[in-house]
């Protein structure tokens, strides 16, 4: 880890994740760049992929990607408004969108990583996993999570 590096932005777009560059705004040091990553996963990997009558169209991976292109420009254009030299990126999934983050913040030795949760608990926590937990116990570097709650209030 490199304490001068880059801000890593794991960016899905969601409230709590547009609040985790906003807040980045407001306490973190605007002088180092700002790497918004927002993951890829193509349709091949989606587990229904495979079932009897389940048709995928033809380019639906490439409209995927678009989207999120678009939605890392978003973040970075966020990030941007914030006062940071921010990018947007698209990464492949690597297994799964937490291992996806952690290594995109190792190749690119992060200072640190900033995401929104959630706020899953209980049986679905369990059921779906917490990408922000993963992230917290693998990236051997500081993870700032917002939650959902600071964002909605409940």
């Amino acid at each position: 880890m490199n304490e001068d590096g880059p801000i890593v932005v794991a960016y899905d777009g969601s409230a709590a994740a547009r609040a985790s560059v906003a807040l980045a705004g407001v306490h973190l040091v605007k002088d180092r760049k700002m790497l918004v990553l927002s993951v890829f996963q193509p349709i091949e990997s989606v587990p229904f992929i495979g079932n009897p009558g389940v048709q995928i169209p033809d380019g639906m991976d490439d409209q995927i990607h678009a989207a999120v292109e678009k939605l890392a420009e978003e973040g970075a254009e966020l990030g941007r408004k914030g006062g940071f030299d921010a990018t947007g990126y698209v990464g492949p999934l690597h297994e799964t969108v937490w291992q996806t983050i952690v290594r995109f913040a190792d190749e690119h030795d992060a200072s640190v990583i900033l995401m929104g949760t959630h706020g899953r608990s209980g049986v679905k926590a369990a059921l779906l996993g917490s990408t922000a937990s993963a992230v917290m116990h693998h990236a051997g570097r500081p993870v700032a999570v917002v939650p959902e709650s600071y964002v909605t209030g409940s």
